[in-house]
């Protein structure tokens, strides 16, 4: 970023770049000037350094205040009933709530159970890349990987058959658990095909990729039932919900409404809960307003991680303006989640930056919440 070159001086940026690469790669800093001691020059260096310890100082201070003031906020946890959704508005924790019908859940184990025999055999498949449809989307080195036991290893045969006693209780209650009748069906297909490939590949004490594949391709049809189902479940659960904070905090209020979604990166993109209700949101806004925090795993304070980051992002917004108000793409790059050095970084190397985002998403410290009372630990 052209603005982030004062510091380089009179040099070129390209020929500092490479002055500070070579001293990086030697592991020495320049000789100090004459009559500067090293005591002087480490000093001086650790003088500099506190000025951007006392802007960390700052800057947290502001975040921590900044959180209680944060409204109104929509927090979504997401888990394996469809979603744990929170207001928060006037600095107060209103409701927390699951609002998807219960067979979104079952729904989902059922269709889950390919991934629940995969899981046992994974590691016992051929580590040779199969003939079967698409093969050429299997990477062989990730492949080689997850296949760690030896051939002719039989360690499948006891976990297996006791996931298939799990689905078989499931089987055997499944009559009177009172679902949509073409849920039922679907649930009992994927039961029925789960066991037949168990008790074949036990009785044979072999299996391979090309048999489970025929057996996941099978019930997929069934899993589509399912996927049906568990949509619907949560896409009527979620705008009810919507609906109904809606009219309890008034239209004002909930046109500048935040959003902020915790997820795991394997389901950030595209995530079901931010599909559905960014359909609910003042569309003007919604774009800036509805944030997706990926997360490495579910935090132990998700209410905290999500009022950090987004107190982080609300204060960004405004410092990107007001700090480079005279560069708007550096200062875009502020406020999304562009690092400001990434651009000034490509140009060095030839590379072309990417378009800025809007959202910036930074890691939640440990701290007290203003609305929970709790300590996070992310």
């Amino acid at each position: 970023m052209t603005t982030r070159r004062g510091f380089l001086g009179t040099a070129s940026a390209v020929g500092a770049a490479t002055l500070l690469t070579t001293q990086a790669a030697t592991g020495a800093s320049a000789a100090p000037a004459a009559g500067i001691t090293a005591t002087d020059e480490k000093s001086a260096r650790d003088a500099i350094r506190n000025v951007n310890a006392a802007m960390r100082t700052n800057y947290a201070a502001l975040k921590s205040q900044l959180i209680k003031e944060l409204s109104p906020v929509v927090v979504v946890q997401n888990n394996a009933v469809g979603g744990r959704f929170t207001l928060i508005h006037e600095g107060k924790q209103i409701e927390t709530v699951d609002p998807v019908p219960e067979y979104f859940e079952l729904a989902k184990s059922l269709a889950h159970i390919p991934l629940g025999v995969y899981s046992v055999i994974a590691p016992y498949l051929s580590d040779q890349v199969p003939n079967i449809p698409n093969a050429e989307r299997i990477d062989p080195h990730d492949l080689d990987m997850i296949v760690f036991k030896a051939p002719g290893d039989q360690g499948w045969i006891t976990p297996l058959n006791a996931y298939r006693a799990t689905l078989n209780t499931a089987f055997t209650k499944l009559v009177t658990a009172n679902l949509p009748a073409d849920l039922e069906t679907s649930c009992g297909t994927i039961l029925r095909e789960a066991m037949a490939f168990i008790d074949a590949s036990v009785k044979a004490r072999t299996f391979d990729m090309v048999s489970f594949n025929k057996f996941a391709a099978t019930v997929y049809p069934a899993i589509r039932v399912n996927m049906t189902f568990a949509a619907t479940a949560q896409i009527n659960g979620l705008e009810a919900l919507m609906k109904r904070w809606r009219a309890l905090i008034g239209e004002k209020a909930w046109s500048d409404l935040y959003v902020t979604v915790l997820s795991i990166w394997t389901t950030a993109d595209l995530n079901q809960a931010s599909i559905i209700i960014r359909r609910t949101m003042n569309q003007a806004k919604v774009d800036t307003h509805l944030i997706d925090l990926p997360t490495v795993e579910t935090p132990s304070d998700p209410i905290f991680v999500a009022l950090d980051n987004l107190a982080r992002i609300v204060q960004d917004n405004i410092a990107a303006e007001m700090v480079f108000n005279t560069d708007l793409k550096v200062a875009d790059a502020l406020k999304g989640e562009e690092d400001l050095l990434s651009d000034e970084i490509l140009k060095q190397i030839g590379g072309t930056a990417p378009a800025a985002r809007t959202a910036a998403f930074g890691r939640a410290p440990a701290g007290a919440c203003p609305i929970t009372g709790h300590t996070a630990a992310v």
